[in-house]
Parts: structure tokens; C-alpha cells; sequence
């Protein structure tokens, strides 16, 4: 599906796009796809020519190869760290962290995030969030998304109270949206969280062909700072 994926997307053409559990490199299945699998790692053929830069974050690593969180974006990256926040030796968890140069003397923040399925793991793993969105400059812009696996709905507060960020579902509609599973939606599971911006026209990509491209349906919001 990863030719439907990147078409997709394209038509979307988003500023910014942030992916998780991309495949960075996996041996046997890029064998057994011979011809269709692309010779280079998933984020850069997603990127194409569309997205001048892009960022990947190794979590997990195999025998057969490894697999992240990536960032797509028109705009230059100026820097980028991968935050390791796994609390356990099964599941590989990080932040993707990249500085962006919105080209308008102004820095963007942008941090692609994918949590633990565990309560007490996203707790801690919250908290770890909360402190590195303190640690940015307070005049400078934020955006945190990707998924969460918060159905219980715990992180809107946490958040908002101990880091100053919105979630911009919860503002525009009052509750985060169902992502999961996406033909289906039922669970909360994605977000998209901003500091220093305002937010326009969220919505939730559950339609065709986004519906048969992930088990997660895909978020969208304008934002602007």
C-alpha cells in the first residue's frame, strides 16, 4: 500500500507530516516485495519531491532492520533529536524532535510522538514530554502529534496544565477525535497539540482511500502562529 500511501499524501500536501512506525529498513519483506518496495528507507519515498527535508527516529531495532517515527516538511529542518522514552525492552518508544526554519525569522517545533500502550508507562512518558516542551523557548511555537494510544483520554489535562499546550480537536469540537481502527473509528488514540498558535478546521481523514491505508485514520488541522 506504500505506492496508495505517498499518493495519498500528495494530494493532501500538508507543510508538515508526521508518520509513526515507519519502516526504515526490513530485509526479508523489501526480498519478498522485490519490485515494489523502494530501495530507499519508507520516509524518503514518501517524501518524493514534495518534501524538500524530512527527519527519521530509529526506535526499534531488529534483525531484519528498524523502524521509527519520521517527519515530512517543506520547510528547512535546522536540527533534530530522537528522544528515547521506552520503559521496557518490548515496546520502543521515542519523540522526534525537529527544529523547523518557518522562513519568517521564526522557529517551529515539531515533535512526532508515539506512546506506550501501558497507563503507567504513558504516564511517565507524559510527564517526560511535558518537561521537554518546558525546556523550549516560551516565544516560540510548538506542535506535538502522533499517536498517543490515550483512549482513557488522561493526556488533554496533563498537557494543558503542566506544559500550556492545546489540543486542537478538544478546542474546536470539545473532545479529541476516534481514530482507531480506521475503518471503524471508535478509540481516541491521535492527536495534535499546539503552543503559541491558533488552530483552524481539524478533521479526521476516515474516508477512502485513507481508510484502507492504516489502521489509524489520519488527522489534519491548519495552524497558524
Amino acid at each position: 500500500m506504500l505506492h496508495e500511501l505517498r499518493d495519498a499524501v500528495r494530494l493532501v500536501s500538508a507543510d508538515l507530516v508526521f508518520l509513526q512506525e515507519v519502516q526504515g529498513k526490513h530485509q526479508s519483506w523489501s526480498e519478498r516485495h522485490a519490485g515494489v518496495w523502494p530501495e530507499q528507507p519508507q520516509y524518503e519515498f514518501l517524501a518524493d519531491e514534495i518534501w524538500q527535508d524530512y527527519a527519521y527516529g530509529r526506535n526499534a531495532v531488529y534483525q531484519q532492520g528498524h523502524h521509527g517515527n519520521a517527519l515530512l516538511s517543506k520547510y528547512p529542518i535546522k536540527s533534530w533529536d530522537n528522544w528515547d522514552i521506552s520503559l521496557n525492552g518490548i515496546e520502543k518508544r521515542g519523540l522526534l524532535h525537529c527544529q523547523i526554519d518557518a522562513q519568517n525569522g521564526q522557529t517551529v517545533h515539531a515533535i512526532c510522538v508515539h506512546l506506550s500502550l501501558r497507563e503507567p508507562h504513558r504516564q511517565i512518558q507524559l510527564q517526560q514530554l511535558c518537561e521537554h516542551v518546558n525546556s523550549i523557548p516560551s516565544n516560540e511555537t510548538v506542535i506535538v502529534a502522533g499517536d498517543f494510544n490515550d483512549w482513557r483520554q488522561k493526556s488533554q489535562g496533563i498537557l494543558k496544565h503542566k506544559a500550556g499546550m492545546q489540543e486542537v480537536f478538544t478546542e474546536a469540537h470539545g473532545k479529541p477525535p476516534r481514530t482507531f481502527p480506521a475503518l471503524f473509528p471508535m478509540l481516541r488514540l491521535d492527536r495534535i497539540y499546539v503552543r503559541g498558535a491558533e488552530t483552524h478546521m481539524p478533521i479526521v481523514l476516515a474516508s477512502k482511500p485513507w481508510s484502507k491505508l492504516s489502521d489509524h485514520a489520519p488527522l489534519l488541522a491548519e495552524v497558524k502562529f
